[in-house]
């Protein structure tokens, strides 16, 4: 029987294609910048080794491209009022980032990455549910210790890890028990703060109790230093912790 568990890992990508490099605005130094304070850095790599026999689901660019985790109608997104629906027209500290773009570079933008990326996750949702009965979706990501100016929640709690739940897709059982696993190890916990909610593709969204899903974020101070770089020993540390958590 294959692992029910289906990663999903939205924003740890840097990449951005080279014919699309001249639609930002800013200098190379400030969209360097720009990507350090937006990426889940190395979310890819230790979700991955944590969980190395679930299926993972990565986006193959950065999410100044576009975002996987937004609605794609800016009339369903709240990120949308401050200019970061699925296309950022601004970046994390509310800058300019780009022109609002055209109704079709916006659409060829999706078709060219969120539309394959989201059937790419729904059909590893369909492939496990096929062999398990069952599918456990954990939304990969991470946060900064103190929050961008971007935030919607600017005084939310910022634990050692955060909880996004559903209240259709995710029980409180597994909650409970992966809440457990992190604090038994010394790790504070919060659920939805400072981000909530977690991906379920739209084919099972409120419709199909086998697709269970949780976002799992990480506190950025627990593995990056101040200049972004990965503390490989912390890492190993709590790669074994979630390692925990596929076994709950």
């Amino acid at each position: 029987m294959s692992s029910p568990i289906v990663l999903h890992l939205p924003h740890a990508s840097t990449f951005i294609p080279e014919d699309l490099r001249d639609d930002f605005l800013l200098s190379d130094e400030e969209l360097e910048e720009e990507l350090n304070r937006i990426t889940d850095h190395a979310t890819d790599a230790i979700f991955q080794r944590a969980f190395p026999e679930a299926k993972a689901i990565l986006f193959p660019v950065s999410r100044l491209v576009v975002d996987p985790e937004r609605f794609s109608e800016d009339s369903q997104e709240p990120m949308s009022q401050v200019g970061m629906g699925v296309t950022y027209t601004r970046g994390s500290l509310c800058q300019p980032l780009r022109e609002q773009l055209t109704q079709g570079k916006r659409q060829e933008l999706l078709e060219r990455f969120y539309i394959p990326h989201h059937q790419k996750l729904t059909d590893a949702v369909e492939a496990s549910l096929l062999a398990n009965d069952h599918c456990l979706i954990i939304d990969g990501h991470s946060f900064p210790a103190l929050p961008l100016p971007y935030e919607l929640q600017q005084n939310a709690f910022r634990p050692d890890f955060c909880l996004g739940t559903d209240d259709f897709h995710t029980p409180e059982d597994l909650v409970a028990k992966v809440e457990k696993i992190f604090e038994s190890c010394g790790y504070s916990t919060a659920r939805d703060q400072p981000f909530s909610g977690t991906i379920v593709p739209m084919k099972h969204y409120r419709k199909e109790r086998r697709v269970q899903s949780l976002m799992i974020e990480i506190n950025r101070w627990l593995y990056l230093g101040e200049d972004y770089s990965v503390d490989s020993e912390r890492v190993e540390i709590w790669i074994e912790v979630l390692r925990r958590v596929g076994g709950a």
